[in-house]
């Protein structure tokens, strides 16, 4: 889907390493030898990417680091989009279909570092929860979205490790209004 509306695979990459979590920075050198590319190919769309204003600079020592600027109007779509790229929200709707007393969906790993590396680390928090129906669905799920995903199961996560993708406190408070 994104690969038919952005021709650039080294874009796709930063916009993955870069939106999919938004807490995820990089600088030049750091992304050409991630996406193993070229420095001028990264250069390029950084520049590309900064100049219409969907990346922020920032200075760290001697490096000059990007980070998706969450200010952007079209920062929310255009996360969303990289999030539905990835199939994190195929992973949340099947997660919370029959799961049961789910409170957060946590991404960790790899993908929370904005790494596409075919593998989803998903940490499900609740009581009570369908673990059963989950590891049914995991192959389906995978063959949708031409990713693995591996699950854990807790009833509490407390890591900083990750970023989250469903918040049930946060989906209250937002139906409420």
């Amino acid at each position: 889907m994104l690969e038919s509306l952005i021709t650039s695979k080294t874009r796709i990459r930063i916009l993955v390493k870069l939106f999919l979590n938004a807490n995820n920075s990089g600088y030049l050198r750091g992304l050409a030898l991630e996406f193993n590319e070229s420095t001028n190919a990264v250069r390029k769309e950084l520049n590309q990417l900064s100049s219409a204003g969907y990346l922020g600079k920032g200075k760290e020592q001697n490096k000059v680091t990007y980070k998706a600027n969450t200010q952007h109007p079209l920062f929310v779509p255009l996360q969303n989009m990289v999030r539905k790229y990835v199939g994190i929200d195929t992973i949340v709707r099947t997660v919370l279909q029959r799961m049961g007393e789910v409170s957060r969906v946590i991404v960790v790993g790899d993908y929370a570092k904005g790494v596409d590396s075919g593998l989803i680390d998903v940490v499900v928090e609740g009581e009570d929860l369908n673990t059963v129906y989950i590891n049914q669905m995991a192959g389906k799920i995978e063959q949708e979205i031409g990713r693995k995903v591996s699950f854990s199961f807790t009833s509490t996560f407390s890591h900083d490790d990750g970023f989250v993708i469903y918040d049930k406190r946060i989906e209250e408070d937002t139906t409420q209004v």
